[in-house]
């Protein structure tokens, strides 16, 4: 089933002529309403009028993670405040708290985008959502929550932790699919086999999860020990939530919603823009976000791009699963390495589990040693292995 085949089967020409409109609307109310945004036109000679295709986004400026700390907490806003209703940030822990304000119109998109998502993974009115997002300024528990009533599902708003009452919940209540990190799912797994549960006494079929990098191999273990299909969504506190773009039932890489978002990959070193299939820095533009739009913003997430017939039906451009982030990335003999690579191998030898730590150091040599430290499986030693 697709949620708005309006939406997601459109025509390529249809679909790129209603961004460019888009863009230069969003692109003219920056300039008029938001000071930072005027400032950086400026600095780059670039005026909202010189915008005459899709590919002129690449004269418009970045938005950094930085330049949002530093406008902290309102200074991106593009209507007055009257008009917000609802506020959300990342957790700080770096640093400054980044700020995503919503208009009643962002908070209607914001459930659109999460519509799809459930829908893309086979999720309708007929299901019973478990929501093991975090509530609260996290976006990842009320994005859920929103995509789940549009298409008229029951949800549990149960959030994160108490896992065996998580557990209990889904067999009590007959969930049929989970929202969640990738890592607690497995988690739940893992206090399923301690509190003795069959899996089959569950009805859980489906589960939707992101706010991490997860491998294929990470995957298959959630689906194998779960008994359900895993699909993966992407989304984040600065653009939106999740909803950004999401695995379909074919699970050929990601659909992103062209209506709502623009999507870019770029060299991180030098900002180019990179062809399609080319692997480089994720960057979106907002193209109907009210409150807080942003233009080009840097996600610092790796991944690549591509178009092609999906056996869904939708037309939407594709992304592939995150490599990792550009933070994560580590050199090491000259060679880059991911952690999401790492784990992609050690999730296949048997006896160890996806819990692991990366020590990096440099020897007298003067080059880079990976060591890593792996967490055994508490059956590895046990008489029965």
């Amino acid at each position: 089933m697709i949620w708005n085949p309006e939406a997601e089967q459109a025509e390529q020409e249809v679909r790129e002529k209603q961004q460019l409109a888009d863009l230069q609307k969003l692109a003219k109310k920056v300039y008029e309403k938001v000071p930072f945004y005027k400032q950086r036109f400026d600095e780059m000679k670039v005026k909202p009028e010189d915008i005459k295709s899709l590919e002129d986004i690449k004269y418009l400026p970045f938005t950094t993670k930085t330049d949002l700390r530093d406008t902290y907490p309102y200074g991106l806003l593009a209507v007055p405040m009257k008009d917000i209703v609802e506020v959300h940030t990342s957790s700080g822990t770096t640093g400054i708290p980044v700020v995503d304000a919503y208009t009643r119109n962002d908070l209607g998109g914001w459930a659109e985008g999460m519509a799809r998502t459930l829908t893309m993974a086979g999720a309708g009115p007929e299901d019973v959502l478990q929501n093991g997002y975090g509530y609260g300024l996290f976006t990842g528990g009320l994005g859920a929550h929103y995509g789940g009533q549009k298409i008229g599902m029951t949800v549990l708003p149960i959030s994160s932790g108490n896992t065996e009452r998580q557990i209990n919940f889904m067999r009590d209540f007959g969930t049929t699919v989970m929202t969640c990190t990738p890592s607690y799912a497995l988690y739940i797994s893992e206090v399923l086999a301690k509190m003795g549960i069959d899996r089959n006494q569950l009805k859980l079929r489906i589960g939707c999860m992101g706010a991490e990098p997860w491998s294929d191999n990470m995957r298959k273990e959630i689906e194998k020990k779960l008994g359900i299909k895993a699909y993966d969504i992407y989304g984040l506190t600065e653009i939106t939530g999740p909803g950004v773009s999401s695995e379909c039932e074919v699970q050929s890489g990601l659909h992103v919603n062209e209506d709502l978002f623009y999507p870019e990959v770029i060299n991180p070193a030098t900002g180019e823009v990179l062809p399609y299939g080319e692997k480089g820095e994720l960057v979106i533009t907002t193209l109907k976000k009210e409150g807080t739009p942003l233009i080009r913003y840097r996600t610092r997430d790796i991944t690549y791009l591509y178009r092609e017939e999906c056996a869904c039906g939708r037309t939407t451009i594709k992304m592939h699963r995150l490599f990792g982030r550009v933070d994560d990335m580590l050199i090491i003999k000259g060679v880059n390495v991911f952690p999401s690579q790492v784990e992609q191998l050690l999730i296949q030898i048997k006896g160890i589990t996806p819990n692991y730590q990366i020590i990096l150091t440099r020897g007298d040599n003067h080059l880079d040693e990976m060591e890593i430290k792996v967490e055994m499986d508490e059956n590895t030693f046990s008489d029965e292995t």
